[in-house]
């Protein structure tokens, strides 16, 4: 299977902290408390990328699992582990996430930063699959670009940082060329009550947003 991410992979965390001021590790993680990741918990982390997230779940006890289509993010991942959490066992499926049938077998399901490599019907699709992936009242955490809101030049900023965060992935990595997706209206419209959002600001706007979503028992 052809790596998308075999150039711009390697570059990711710094391509990250250098375009969001280290707000998209903040996103990543802020769904990641004592009070959501319980010892024992099931955790699912699509697209996991570097996967700082998911250590810092393994970290809280829980039992987690990785799954990335790209051999290039789960080697800098298993880099990452090595590094700072040696002592933790991380399960990694080098897979594409559409093939993963574990349904109703996570506590919680993790997709920062994934869905956004889709077009829109893919993303959609992508989404309900991942919410298969839950146990009934399993929580669906979504990270990712904050939908435009507010005055007509903060909604144009908010574009244009996407569309240049886009650009770049879709010459490097072939990934979708697309708008800012409205995630919590797709999380609703797909049966997961949005219970909490918490947002990540850069110039005093907010770019980030991490979406905690429940899915109905």
């Amino acid at each position: 299977m052809r790596d998308k991410y075999k150039y711009i992979g390697p570059v990711y965390d710094f391509l990250s902290n250098l375009y969001s001021g280290k707000n998209i590790h903040h996103c990543k993680t802020a769904m990641l408390d004592v009070e959501t990741v319980k010892p024992g918990d099931r955790i699912l982390f699509a697209g996991v990328g570097h996967g700082r997230d998911a250590i810092r779940a393994a970290e809280l006890g829980a039992d987690v699992t990785v799954v990335d289509l790209s051999e290039t993010m789960l080697r800098k991942f298993g880099e990452a582990q090595q590094k700072e959490a040696p002592h933790l066992t991380i399960r990694r499926i080098h897979c594409d996430i559409m093939k993963v049938d574990e349904f109703e077998q996570y506590d919680m399901v993790v997709a920062n930063f994934f869905l956004n490599v889709f077009d829109e019907d893919m993303m959609v699709r992508v989404l309900e699959h991942l919410i298969r992936l839950g146990k009934p009242d399993a929580r669906v955490v979504v990270g990712d670009f904050c939908y435009p809101t507010g005055n007509i030049l903060s909604r144009m900023f908010k574009k244009l940082y996407w569309y240049m965060a886009v650009f770049i992935f879709w010459l490097f990595a072939n990934n979708a060329f697309h708008k800012i997706y409205n995630y919590p209206e797709h999380m609703q419209r797909l049966g997961l009550q949005v219970t909490e959002k918490k947002h990540f600001k850069l110039l005093n706007m907010n770019c980030y947003w991490s979406i905690l979503g429940r899915k109905q028992a």
